[in-house]
């Protein structure tokens, strides 16, 4: 299969921002039942959200970086280490190299943003995901809004 046309980008305008949020419902609150109460935070307004877009506009996936104090709490205080999540792909786009882009996205602009380091907790199905992207765990499992979770570090 080959794969469709899509760009990445910062979300920076509402619209994208609404883009990202609905890969967000679709993939976290449908598909896993997650809680919309937990899906969304405080830590949306000020992250870096990333978005893949199909050249016709429709919303591929999305995931977010935090970074300075708002990720503090999520790297062990490190300030030099910012904190990708909400990774999500919707189910037509996954398997084409949607979530490696957007993982890769992210890295840049923490790159852009003089962050050393890349934390974020998986859920644990997608550990191998995040491994062959050079991502290490450390730490043990823990819930998150009931699903298991591992953290893991990357440097850049």
């Amino acid at each position: 299969m080959s794969v469709p046309p899509y760009t990445l980008r910062v979300a920076e305008d509402p619209a994208d921002r609404e883009a990202c949020f609905a890969v967000r419902k679709e993939v976290f609150v449908v598909e896993q039942g997650v809680a919309e109460d937990l899906e969304y935070d405080a830590y949306d307004a000020g992250a870096v959200h990333v978005l893949a877009v199909r050249e016709d506009g429709v919303p591929l996936g999305t995931g977010r970086l935090l970074h300075g104090a708002a990720a503090l709490a999520k790297t062990g205080a490190d300030a030099s280490v910012g904190s990708l999540g909400r990774l999500a792909v919707s189910r037509a786009a996954r398997g084409l190299g949607v979530g490696v882009a957007l993982v890769r996205a992210i890295e840049d602009a923490a790159r852009a943003r003089g962050l050393t380091a890349i934390d974020l907790h998986a859920q644990t199905h997608a550990l191998g995901f995040y491994e062959r992207l050079g991502y290490v765990l450390y730490g043990p499992e823990f819930p998150d809004a009931g699903i298991p979770h591992r953290a893991m570090r990357r440097a850049l």
